[in-house]
């Protein structure tokens, strides 16, 4: 499996992915491959994206835990998540990739286009209880690469307190007229509307994807008049200061400080903000992002994916199928989504999550609704179209385009 052909391939998927980062990998003195043999007493190695995480942590112990069940030691290290996708190309590319990995889903058709990573079939992973939509992001050319640890997502977080202030029930917003219309009711009370991302990076894509599937276009004619109605939503919203002209470099992190200061009514952001928002200072509520005419809008999916890489020696997968269960079978997922502040890949578990904390459910609700970027075929395709859109989404909020103009120059572009 690790054919000439192969390394070129992966060769050229490298460099494709440090030429587009822009962040520079660092050195490490840690490796992949596979050390150890495949009965037990051996070492399998597993990368992830949580360098959060050290060696007392929940995750590491869940990851020695089931290494030990499965009859392995488990040999850890973890990544910044785009330094992890440059590490692991390189390691394919060596011949050296680590038994198991975790990474970010819309990274998985890049890995898998590749040839860094192995099937379902031939790893022999059971993905039959995870929601059909969040397993979409680990597919590619009708192949299915992996399982998804976890899934979080987009949803509109308000402030009680302004809401109430200017007479707004948030269960009156269902679509884009009464979100609207609440925003306006909110300026006509002295206080700010709604704050977001639309920085010109796949932050500014993820946020804006709501608005624009919600609207009911589709990545592959960025042209459309649907879509050009979602461009023209937010555009309208900076004109009439329903939201302030610092989304246009906000990222996520720098939008949630300006909700945090207790003026405005809503912000788009997603699950990771929810210990932030218990420590707000000001009652707050959560509810979908409405699509334009009705009911919740697809947000992307955002998490990781469990993979098992190409190996030399095929009979390893054995082992990384039973590491790869035992990190994603249901007692652990509850545990694990909630240290990573994920709502689970599976119905039965999202149903616990939501038992334990009510709060949850809007956010199961997002989930469910939810679409993985490279879903729709779009693979390798997807970063392009984004930095298309999130340069037309720039060029309209901005005024150096009307959303028509901007969105014809990104189709066109996109298409090339």
């Amino acid at each position: 499996m690790n054919t000439p052909a192969r390394r070129r391939f992966v060769a050229a998927s490298l460099a494709a992915v440090v030429v587009a980062s822009t962040a520079t990998a660092c050195g490490s003195s840690s490796s992949g491959g596979s050390s150890g043999s495949t009965t037990a007493g051996g070492t399998f190695t597993v990368w992830d994206p949580y360098p959060q995480f050290d060696g007392t942590s929940d995750w590491v112990k869940l990851l020695n835990s089931c290494g030990s069940q499965a009859g392995v030691k488990v040999k850890r290290t973890s990544f910044d998540t785009t330094d992890l996708t440059n590490k692991t190309l390189l390691a394919a590319q060596q011949g050296d990739s680590p038994d198991v990995l975790i990474v970010d889903n819309p990274v998985v058709s890049t890995l898998a286009d590749a040839g860094v990573l192995t099937t379902t079939d031939e790893n022999k992973i059971d993905t039959s209880g995870v929601e059909p939509n969040l397993l979409a992001a680990g597919q590619n050319d009708g192949k299915t690469y992996g399982t998804p640890i976890g899934a979080n997502t987009l949803a509109l977080y308000y402030n009680k307190d302004v809401l109430q202030s200017a007479g707004v029930d948030p269960s009156s917003v269902k679509d884009w007229a009464t979100l609207t219309a609440a925003l306006a009711k909110v300026k006509a009370a002295g206080k700010k509307g709604i704050t977001f991302s639309a920085i010109g990076t796949e932050e500014g894509s993820f946020q804006f994807l709501p608005w624009f599937w919600g609207s009911g276009a589709q990545l592959t004619d960025l042209a459309s008049d649907k879509a050009v109605s979602a461009v023209t939503l937010w555009k309208d919203w900076l004109k009439n200061g329903y939201a302030p002209n610092s989304v246009i470099n906000n990222t996520q992190t720098t939008s949630w400080q300006e909700f945090a200061t207790g003026q405005y009514a809503f912000a788009e952001n997603g699950t990771w903000q929810l210990a932030n928002a218990k420590k707000a200072g000001f009652g707050y509520g959560t509810i979908a992002i409405p699509a334009a005419t009705g009911g919740t809008a697809p947000a992307p999916t955002g998490g990781e994916f469990v993979t098992v890489p190409v190996q030399k020696d095929a009979g390893r997968y054995a082992v990384s199928d039973r590491i790869v269960s035992c990190l994603t079978d249901a007692k652990n997922l509850l545990a694990t989504d909630t240290t990573l502040s994920y709502v689970a890949p599976t119905g039965q578990v999202q149903g616990q999550q939501e038992a334990a904390t009510p709060e949850l459910k809007v956010w199961v609700q997002a989930v469910q609704a939810a679409k993985g970027r490279t879903s729709d075929d779009l693979g390798t395709k997807y970063p392009r179209i984004s930095e298309q859109l999130w340069g037309a989404v720039q060029a309209a909020l901005t005024g150096s385009k009307s959303p028509k103009d901007a969105l014809s120059t990104a189709q066109s572009a996109a298409s090339k």
